[in-house]
């Protein structure tokens, strides 16, 4: 049997670490791997997680299994970050997931469990992974014009006008914050037209919230979320606490759902908990218990607040720090988008040959679509990255 394996394509992200790691020259950049770095390029353990732990140490005396949806703190610590009184608790079911792609995983096999036929509408681009995850399960996708790149910003026209198409049964997919890969996000008033697209479609919506409190503060990031979920008849949102908690490896994520008929929140209780128990059976809980503690220990709490703070305003320095200086050397504003983006990433506009050029040429490392993670800079190698740009004649 084993033979008859087809092989898998190679992962570009892992194929572009080992090139980098390959590399021998000193001065290389590495913007490619989509882990937050401070500026001695280490991805820090928080104060907060560090304290938790320490306590978690000391005061568990259990390692038996959790329930099928996880730790009931754990769901209504989270429910309350992402949805705050948005909603009425008695419309929320949550099911804890390994990470926030198993959550991704296990909402796309929600809507799949009840439509077979399911149509679910992306992003152009979108996260990768998203369209691995529906290719592998077998769910049509259909693709929505969402990045310009001539702008650097949104297709909000484009984007609008291919919702309209989708229909009731299918699912539109938004990415909550920070647009991975593009860093290019929607205003609220531009939310707020997209429900109203969504409301007159009768498509569910499914929101894919990673980056909470990377973009524009921990509220502010969540308002969009907020705003569908008491708009709309039901929503779905896959929750990650990877990055705002610094727990990658500890794969902590949530799915969430919201009904706006209450009658409905036990079988959805009851459907996640079924499709947890055919994946992994019990969720994993040392990243949800430290979070859990986290948020519910207000000292701990403002402590990882202050922290995450200071991350997102460090990533949103770089950002101002290049596009300045690539408009002194560039002499134009054309760059002034790197500015406007929010989160880890932005697509920086390059051609696959001038990903390639920078790399070979600079020691650079991006995605091939010039994806680049903003938080691999810092104040020393801004300047170096801003000429290899505009040395490459992007």
């Amino acid at each position: 049997m084993f033979a008859d394996f087809k092989a898998q394509p190679a992962d570009k992200i892992l194929e572009l670490m080992q090139l980098f790691r390959d590399d021998p020259r000193q001065g290389k950049i590495d913007l490619g791997v989509g882990v937050y770095r401070n500026a001695e390029g280490v991805t820090p353990v928080m104060r907060a997680v560090k304290s938790a732990e320490q306590r978690l140490w000391s005061e568990q005396e259990t390692k038996a299994y959790t329930g099928l949806l996880g730790d009931p703190a754990y769901a209504t610590a989270m429910c309350g970050l992402v949805l705050g009184d948005a909603v009425s608790q008695d419309s929320i079911a949550a099911a804890a997931t390994p990470g926030g792609t198993g959550a991704v995983r296990q909402g796309f096999e929600m809507v799949r469990y009840g439509n077979p036929d399911v149509r679910v509408f992306v992003s152009d681009p979108t996260w990768p992974n998203h369209i691995s995850i529906l290719n592998y399960l077998g769910i049509e996708t259909v693709t929505y014009r969402y990045f310009d790149a001539n702008t650097g910003g949104v297709d909000f026209p484009g984007m609008l006008a291919d919702l309209e198409q989708a229909r009731p049964g299918d699912v539109i997919l938004l990415h909550g914050c920070c647009h991975n890969p593009t860093g290019a996000n929607l205003t609220l008033p531009q939310w707020h037209e997209v429900i109203e697209v969504m409301r007159k479609t009768g498509a569910l919506p499914m929101i894919d919230l990673a980056y909470q409190g990377f973009g524009d503060g921990l509220d502010e990031d969540a308002a969009p979320t907020r705003a569908v979920a008491a708009a709309l008849p039901e929503c779905l949102i896959a929750a990650s606490c990877s990055k705002n908690f610094g727990i990658y490896r500890e794969r902590a994520g949530l799915l969430i759902t919201v009904s706006q008929d209450a009658s409905n929140t036990p079988l959805a209780r009851d459907t996640l908990a079924f499709l947890n128990r055919q994946n992994y059976s019990f969720p994993p809980d040392h990243g949800a218990r430290v979070v859990t503690m986290i948020l519910d220990d207000p000292a701990l709490r403002d402590d990882w607040q202050a922290e995450l703070e200071a991350t997102r305003l460090s990533m949103l320095d770089l950002r101002h720090q290049l596009a300045a200086e690539l408009q002194k050397l560039s002499g134009s504003d054309r760059f002034a988008f790197l500015g406007q983006h929010r989160g880890m990433f932005s697509r920086l506009g390059a051609t696959p040959d001038q990903v390639k050029a920078l790399r070979e040429k600079h020691g650079v490392y991006m995605v091939g679509d010039s994806r680049m993670n903003i938080a691999g800079l810092n104040a020393k190698t801004v300047p170096l990255l801003a000429k290899a740009i505009i040395d490459t004649g992007i």
